[in-house]
């Protein structure tokens, strides 16, 4: 293969390169606009301040001007076979481009360092044939070497390539050299350290905004999750007694006012949770939600039976057990046709354990999942699970039953809790 038409290779090379440096930097540029933008809609950068500008090679290309001493030997000529000195400039400075730019694509990192030892071979070659100003490109060599070698093997290089620097320069320019291997150190060491670093804070910072992100989402789930029980309750003992109140208007007018006051009472109540609930301090009543749920099954026709035994348990505990409670009670109210509905509550030192059975048909509004039942069932399923409970749900021999278990955390139980009485309703 002749000398031009290498060098055509070459400059084909470089061109693709150079439009490969184009495209990158485009998609650079647009993946930096889309971060600032959520960035700033996401108020982070309010928060952490400026993200700095986009990686990339631009950073690395002025230490380029070290090999100025070399062009401008070049140019004087004081450099023996000067188009030799030339091409081999050339190329270094296109090797060097290439290597920092691809350097900081952790997909194409790894398959730089057959350009990196290409660059080690042409600086050995033009220290050796120049010395002087040509051994400048040691410390370049050594910035490219740390702008792509990360990790364990960064200080065995470093020391390498400063042994190297050393003894060329030592044969070349005497203990003049040993500032030419103490700035190939340096420039690989710092260089590394720089670039890491600034990759650290950069994935730091994507990962604290996936985690306000994910706060956010989780946010949203939780105020959903209050809104589907709060209102769904609440509404179905609305329509229930709305229901009982027109019914008794025409026979009993004082038992329908009865309803239509508990109605109000229903209504402002659901607005105090709405309020409590959008602000994430609701915590629930065991005791209160039992209470509700047996003026709910009441005036649905229902009979309520509740018994409720073992130690106090911790206000999580009871919220959560409220939930289901209300969940339960709604569905049965709404959807079972029952005539009767048992809610049971036994509590051991260790575990908790409530279980609602109506004597209905168990038909959901949505289309139940198998052991879990629908969008509320499935939701508390999600609480309970996050509290190291469960919950099962779906059609027993007569009627449909929903079953939660809770641990109870030590410390949550008092050890000279007594057990309170069985209560029925």
């Amino acid at each position: 293969m002749s000398f031009k038409h290498r060098v055509t290779c070459r400059m084909v090379e470089l061109r693709d390169a150079r439009q490969e440096w184009k495209a990158d930097r485009d998609v650079w540029k647009a993946e930096w606009r889309a971060r600032e933008r959520g960035a700033k809609d996401s108020g982070a950068a309010a928060e952490g301040g400026p993200m700095g500008p986009p990686p990339n090679g631009f950073a690395l290309l002025p230490w380029l001007l070290m090999g100025l001493g070399a062009f401008s030997n070049l140019l004087q000529g004081k450099t023996a076979n000067p188009w030799i000195g030339g091409i081999g400039l050339f190329v270094f400075n296109s090797l060097y481009i290439s290597v920092v730019f691809q350097a900081f694509d952790k997909r194409r990192r790894e398959a730089r360092y057959t350009l990196l030892i290409a660059m080690g071979l042409l600086t050995c070659g033009l220290a050796i044939a120049y010395g002087g100003s040509w051994l400048m490109f040691f410390p370049l060599l050594g910035l490219a070497a740390g702008a792509v070698v990360r990790g364990r093997r960064l200080g065995q290089v470093a020391l390498g390539l400063s042994a190297l620097a050393g003894t060329i320069g030592g044969l070349k320019e005497g203990w003049d050299a040993l500032n030419i291997a103490y700035g190939t150190f340096l420039s690989t060491m710092v260089t590394a350290a720089i670039l890491s670093l600034a990759e650290a804070v950069r994935e730091l910072r994507a990962a604290r905004e996936e985690l306000a992100h994910r706060a956010v989402e989780q946010e949203r789930l939780r105020f959903s999750r209050d809104l589907h029980d709060l209102l769904g309750h609440t509404l179905s003992v609305i329509v229930v007694k709305s229901e009982a109140a027109r019914r008794l208007a025409h026979r009993d007018l004082d038992a329908a006012l009865t309803q239509v006051s508990d109605i109000e009472s229903v209504g402002r109540q659901a607005l105090t949770e709405i309020r409590e609930a959008v602000t994430g301090y609701r915590e629930g009543s065991l005791t209160t939600e039992l209470d509700r749920a047996r003026s709910a099954l009441t005036a649905a026709g229902i009979e309520p039976v509740v018994r409720q035994s073992g130690p106090p348990l911790a206000a999580q505990t009871e919220a959560l057990l409220g939930w289901v409670v209300r969940e339960a009670v709604t569905n049965a109210v709404r959807h079972s046709g029952a005539t009767r509905c048992e809610i049971s509550v036994d509590g051991t030192p260790e575990r908790v354990r409530l279980r609602v059975h109506d004597n209905g048909r168990g038909a959901a509004a949505e289309p139940p999942e198998p052991g879990v039942g629908g969008t509320g069932l499935r939701g508390l399923t999600e609480r309970l699970g996050a509290a190291g409970g469960s919950l099962e749900a779906g059609p027993a021999a007569r009627g449909f039953t929903v079953t939660a278990e809770l641990p109870v955390l030590p410390g949550e139980v008092e050890p000279d809790a007594m057990l309170e009485p069985e209560r029925a309703g």
